[in-house]
């Protein structure tokens, strides 16, 4: 037996009065928030990155001094860089600096979010709040607090080292021991952002892991090598990759603590470019400075970009 379905002779038929009318696809509110915040996105993108962008670019390509019309000089400014010693002196100290900075300032925020998402750990509250204190000072702040710290003559530090019998340490003189205050003092202040990401990586690891490799007889060193540093590998990346570009721009900290010094010997690139740019009027050859700069970071980026893609692969 087939049974037949009739219609309801009282329900409305479509487009007769009383009918629910079919909902219109309009352009509403719902989707008129993330065009508005696209475009404002992207204006202030072209705006503060973009814009000057081209017009640092423009500017490397003339002989502009800050007044007066800029005269075409093409690649000049960039002929004349490639020769300049004081270019590849700041470039270098930069490359040491950094090369010194990004691990210790990897292995301190990786320590304390390690401290501090620990299951024995106390006071963890109490602990976030005083690792992330130095993020929230500026970096000139930061500066002028080390300098304080180990300054030759009045230095919290030689005023200790003095007290005990010693000899107080030429910090500011020193070049070497000039640039180990600012390495510390940049990774100290650096640390605790970097702290923040590696606790969100650390929470997501699996708790099974951890346990399976205990009940296997694992240590805790073992458990952290074999499971941790693998596990949080792509925040690995993008801390050293964050922080690499970061101490590479490196300016308001070690002008602030120690101006570059003793001279210029610890002049890094941004320095450089600053000094040559707004104190010698130079604003064009500091433009092709601060163009090559871009170079090498972009490159850096895609270095290490491809270096994470490779091992998310692998994993």
């Amino acid at each position: 037996m087939t049974a037949t379905i009739t219609p309801d002779a009282s329900a409305p038929t479509a487009g007769a009065p009383g009918a629910p009318r079919p909902r219109k696809r309009v352009f509403g509110r719902y989707r008129l928030a993330p065009f508005v915040f696209t475009v404002g996105t992207a204006a202030l993108f072209a705006l503060f990155f973009l814009w000057p962008g081209v017009l640092g670019l423009s500017y490397s390509l003339t002989d502009f001094r800050g007044w007066g019309d800029a005269e075409f000089v093409g690649l000049a400014n960039y002929v004349e860089l490639m020769t300049d010693p004081g270019f590849y002196g700041a470039l270098a100290r930069t490359f040491v600096f950094t090369l010194f900075a990004v691990p210790l300032s990897y292995a301190l925020s990786l320590a304390m979010a390690v401290a501090i998402n620990a299951v024995w750990a106390r006071g963890k509250t109490a602990a976030r709040i005083i690792f992330f204190l130095p993020w929230l000072v500026s970096p000139i702040v930061t500066g002028v607090i080390w300098r304080w710290m180990f300054g030759e003559s009045f230095g919290f530090v030689n005023f200790i080292i003095r007290t005990l019998g010693g000899e107080g340490v030429p910090w500011s003189s020193n070049a070497d021991l000039s640039l180990l205050v600012v390495i510390v003092a940049s990774s100290w202040g650096g640390a605790a952002f970097n702290m923040l990401l590696f606790v969100a990586a650390l929470n997501n690891v699996p708790k099974s892991y951890y346990e399976a490799a205990e009940l296997d007889g694992a240590n805790g060193w073992q458990r952290f090598r074999n499971i941790t540093l693998p596990s949080i590998a792509p925040t690995s990346v993008l801390v050293i990759l964050l922080s690499t570009l970061g101490h590479m721009k490196e300016f308001a900290l070690i002008q602030s603590l120690n101006g570059g010094g003793p001279g210029t010997q610890n002049r890094l690139i941004v320095q450089y470019i600053y000094e040559t740019g707004f104190k010698q009027s130079e604003i064009g050859y500091a433009s092709a400075a601060s163009m090559v700069l871009l170079v090498i970071l972009m490159i850096i980026a895609v270095i290490q970009l491809r270096i994470s893609r490779r091992s998310n692969n692998a994993w």
